[in-house]
């Protein structure tokens, strides 16, 4: 008979281990008056997680920070939650410091969730400014509180999906706060990632007779929403980051007719202005000041990002402006692992730009 002892050495490392650091993270509590009587009503006081290099509490020295914005239907917590398969966004970051990859680095992880069911980190009549929520209150909170390198050159910022769109839309229409962003699969090429699914959105919204209030209210409650109503939702908070209009219902405009789903040119044209793809021009001299400027997309991208990406990339070379692309092998889901590729980048362009 095999002792029990025996057995469990016999199947010891099966999972690898997912034991976090204990002084890996601390949570900033911060009170936002910009975000204080929000049209959507949502919390103007939120814990954003903070991440701490292994060596942060034995020494003295101050640290690029970067912060991690996240994708649509996440926020901050989340985003350094427990994973029953692969490793927290923490404890990626203690591999790639640990190994030498990368250096220290203070990594902040916001909470900017909305009751829309996430966030596009744009300033809005109908959702709040959060883009001024960001650079204005939560960036000085972190510089009073922590030993970062509290200058533009000494910040980066990233994310992927809806938060690589607001890590590209805060360096090119909010110059002089970061060095240095990575987009991963970040919105952008809006005509061929958006617009098929206006249709299925009029679907799901005919359920309520096109009130979009009542919609939003039956999401919360429904035990089950399905695919459709989460791209319905998505759609509803877009409306609300590109084309807000207080006095309507949500405070915002739809870029389409609810009965014949035809676009709307004279909104849609209000959505084209946040595109990345439309937008290089305009924030060239913001784009060229930057020390680094990674961009990718899976080649599979089921959104197809993948061709606004490519389209980005055309013009920023068009207009000279230096950045990393690649297209990668893979598609929308599960790329945490192009984070590996990034983020050293990312810290080597700001050490640079430091010095």
């Amino acid at each position: 008979m095999v002792a029990q002892s025996e057995t469990v050495t016999a199947f010891a490392g099966l999972r690898p281990s997912t034991a976090a650091r204990r002084d890996g993270l601390e949570t900033l509590t911060l009170r936002s008056e910009i975000l204080s009587n929000n049209p959507l009503g949502d919390p103007c006081e939120r814990d954003h997680p903070i991440y701490l290099p292994p060596d942060y509490q034995a020494g003295a020295a101050h640290y690029p920070v970067l912060y991690c914005l996240a994708a649509y239907t996440n926020a901050g917590p989340g985003q350094v939650a427990w994973r029953n398969h692969g490793e927290t966004l923490p404890q990626r970051l203690d591999r790639l410091i640990g190994c030498g990859d990368m250096a220290p680095v203070i990594v902040v992880f916001p909470d900017c969730y909305t009751s829309l069911g996430g966030n596009q980190y744009v300033n809005s009549s109908a959702m709040g400014n959060y883009a001024d929520f960001l650079l204005r209150e939560l960036i000085p909170a972190v510089d009073a509180r922590y030993r970062t390198r509290p200058t533009a050159a000494g910040r980066g910022v990233f994310g992927k999906s809806s938060g690589g769109f607001g890590a590209l839309h805060l360096v090119m229409r909010h110059p002089g706060y970061f060095a240095a962003a990575a987009s991963h699969a970040g919105d952008c090429g809006f005509d061929r990632v958006y617009v098929r699914d206006f249709p299925p959105c009029c679907d799901v919204l005919a359920r309520f007779d096109g009130d979009l209030v009542a919609f939003v209210k039956a999401f919360w409650r429904k035990q089950r929403p399905g695919h459709a109503d989460f791209h319905a939702m998505m759609t509803l908070c877009l409306a609300a980051s590109y084309s807000p209009a207080p006095g309507r219902a949500l405070n915002l405009e739809l870029p389409f007719d609810l009965e014949t789903c035809l676009l709307d040119q004279r909104v849609w044209s209000r959505w084209l202005t946040f595109d990345p793809v439309c937008g290089v021009d305009a924030a060239k001299q913001a784009l060229q000041d930057l020390a680094g400027l990674w961009i990718d997309a899976g080649s599979r991208d089921q959104y197809f990002i993948h061709y606004g990406t490519r389209e980005l990339h055309a013009r920023l070379d068009e207009a000279g402006i230096m950045h990393h692309f690649e297209e990668f092998d893979g598609s929308h889901s599960g790329i945490d692992w192009r984070y590996d590729h990034s983020l050293p980048w990312l810290v080597s362009q700001l050490e640079l730009a430091s010095r």
